[in-house]
Formats: C-alpha cells, sequence, structure tokens
C-alpha cells in the first residue's frame, strides 16, 4: 500500500510498504479521507516524529477486513476513530502522570492514516452515521478537541465568549459553544478567509487584531466587562496573554491550542481579576460522539472550512505540511488527503 513515512529533517515521502492484516481482535481500514491536524504539522515542523512513523489521525474509512473473533463489525461498515477503550487502556494511565506531548507524543513508530489502509483495535473504532458525510466524518476529530474544551470549561448559558483563531478547531469552538448556550461568541483572528469563515459558522462579532487594538474593540462589544470564557486556538506568541487579559473578573481562560514555542504573558495586569486558566489535550470518546451527533443534527457546519482545493492526493503531502506550517500565507483553512 502507499503511505506518506516520516523520513525525518522535516520530510514526508510517499512510499510502498506492506499492507497490515488484522489480527483476532483486529479491524483494518480502508481509508477515504485524512484531513491534516495541526499538531501533526508542528511535530513535522520541529522534527519531534520517529522517523518510519505515518502520521494522521482525522479520517474517515470503511472496514476492510476483521480479525476471526471481531462481532462488533463487518466489512464495510463507515467508521473514524474515537471508540471507547477497555478500562486497562485508559489512555490517560498509558500516557503516564508526567507525559510531555513534545518529547514523548510521536516517538513511537505507528502506520496511521495518511496511509491507503489503517489496522485499528476492534474497541478503536466509532461508527459513523448515515447522516453524515465522508468528508463530514473526516473532520471528527477536531469537532471532539472543540467539543472537550467546551465541555471542560465553565460555560453557562448566556455567556460571552472570546475566540482566539479561526483555525479548524477555533471555528469548531465557535460552533460548540453556540450549541452550548453562548449568546455572544466574538472572534479575533488575523486572516481574512478564516474571518469570512468564522462568521459563515455563526460568529456574532469579529475583530482583526492587525487593524483594531483587541482590548479596545473587545471592551466596546462588551460593555467594559471582557468575556466569560476565553478558548485560546491560535497558540501564537501574544495570543496566550492576550486571552488572559481579555477575560472578565472571575473569567476563564481554556487554552485549546498547543504553542511549541516560548510565550510571554504579563501577570500584573490581570492576575487581579482572578482568572481561571485550564489546559485541554486530546478528547474523550463521548466528545466524539456527541460530536457526531452535532453534525448529524445541523449544529456544526464544515463546509466554510474546506472547498476543492483542500483534496490532496498523497503525494502532494509534504507540500501541504510546509503550507500550513504559516498559515498567514494560504487562504486554505482545511487541507484533506483523499486516498
Amino acid at each position: 500500500m502507499r503511505a506518506g513515512v516520516y523520513k525525518g529533517n522535516s520530510l514526508i515521502q510517499t512510499e510502498e510498504i506492506p499492507t497490515p492484516n488484522p489480527g483476532p481482535n483486529q479491524i483494518v481500514v480502508r481509508v477515504k479521507y485524512s484531513a491534516i491536524c495541526g499538531s501533526d504539522v508542528h511535530g513535522w515542523q520541529y522534527d519531534a516524529v520517529a522517523p518510519g512513523h505515518v502520521l494522521g489521525h482525522e479520517f474517515y474509512g470503511e472496514i476492510h477486513s476483521i480479525g476471526s473473533n471481531v462481532s462488533k463489525w463487518k466489512i464495510g461498515d463507515r467508521v473514524t476513530g474515537g471508540g471507547e477503550p477497555p478500562p486497562e487502556l485508559d489512555r490517560n494511565l498509558v500516557r503516564g502522570p508526567r507525559f510531555n506531548f513534545r518529547t514523548q507524543g510521536m516517538t513511537r513508530v505507528e502506520i496511521k492514516a495518511y496511509a491507503e489502509y489503517m489496522l485499528m483495535e476492534e474497541w478503536a473504532a466509532l461508527e459513523v452515521p448515515n447522516a453524515v458525510s465522508d468528508e463530514e466524518a473526516s473532520l471528527a476529530e477536531p469537532i471532539s478537541i472543540a467539543v472537550h474544551a467546551v465541555r471542560k470549561s465553565n460555560l453557562k448559558l448566556g455567556d460571552t465568549v472570546l475566540i482566539i483563531g479561526a483555525g479548524p478547531i477555533g471555528l469548531f469552538c465557535i460552533q460548540t459553544a453556540k450549541a452550548a448556550g453562548a449568546r455572544n461568541v466574538i472572534v479575533s483572528e488575523l486572516n481574512d478567509s478564516r474571518r469570512t469563515a468564522a462568521k459563515a459558522v455563526g460568529a456574532d462579532h469579529l475583530i482583526n487584531p492587525d487593524s483594531e487594538n483587541l482590548d479596545d474593540r473587545l471592551m466596546e462589544l462588551t460593555e467594559g466587562k471582557g468575556a466569560d470564557i476565553v478558548f485560546e486556538c491560535a497558540a501564537a506568541k501574544p495570543t496566550i496573554d492576550q486571552a488572559l487579559d481579555s477575560a472578565t473578573r472571575n473569567g476563564q481562560v481554556v487554552l485549546v491550542a498547543i504553542p511549541w514555542t516560548p510565550v510571554s504573558i504579563m501577570p500584573v495586569n490581570w492576575q487581579a481579576r482572578e482568572i481561571e486558566l485550564i489546559t485541554v489535550f486530546g478528547a474523550k470518546p463521548i466528545d466524539w460522539r456527541i460530536g457526531l451527533e452535532l453534525i448529524r443534527i445541523g449544529k456544526i457546519n464544515v463546509s466554510p472550512l474546506i472547498n476543492e482545493a483542500s483534496f490532496i492526493q498523497l503525494d502532494n503531502l509534504q507540500e501541504a505540511f510546509k503550507t500550513l506550517s504559516d498559515p498567514s500565507t494560504t487562504d486554505q483553512i482545511q487541507m484533506i488527503v483523499k486516498l
């Protein structure tokens, strides 16, 4: 089968590698779509990926073959990730109490979804509802991240929310926050196409921090109070401090994006407001299920994120990673490998 194999030194090459066969409790999925995640791009950018590893964890596929003990699935079933692990394999326990994503997150050689076929444990797959399209299902993982962030936050009905960064995760946070009852969702984003997409998915107000003062405009939009909840979805050098400075007294900042370089903060500007900062990472199986249901009932719309140019061939994966490593250079919001 063909796969995009990480070779080291920020290089992915398309190669022929063995097609997997399922063990007794495993399935093999024929991957149809594999969306490119920012964490994969960062791992590639900072050479934090083990050579030989095949990245890709945002995918949709159909079951190609099953192991002798598998009874839950049949060939042709539509699946994505997000299955419920057995208790002894709980991911947080496997990762350990001092897990470091930068140094430990991509150090094992695995064959994931930038490949035509992917081997999975029977429990690891999640059925895709009939009303969810193949392309929508390939974005179930980033949607689950947004669901997880909103569910862990203190968001209440009627709250004012600020979202900093309108990449895929930010755009899904807009819609998830709206579904959870946010009254006023404000988005700060530099990129024109991403601001347009933010409006299309339901943002109430848009701020361009390149031409407007974020704090001044936020005060205008919130009657001088600031945001009840801030979702930091940009991971740019100034944005964590901006998020903390944008929260109202006793407000909350949710760090969703993952910064890979040092950031600067000025606590004296906002510490006296007793703001809570929490971090989120990944998602739980329930977040995947909720995300798919939100797509099914029309609460999440992926259309503003993708267009015909969003879909690329496996041979173009290296170039796509180069493009997405500097989002300011492209109008593409989400890129998806069509296999």
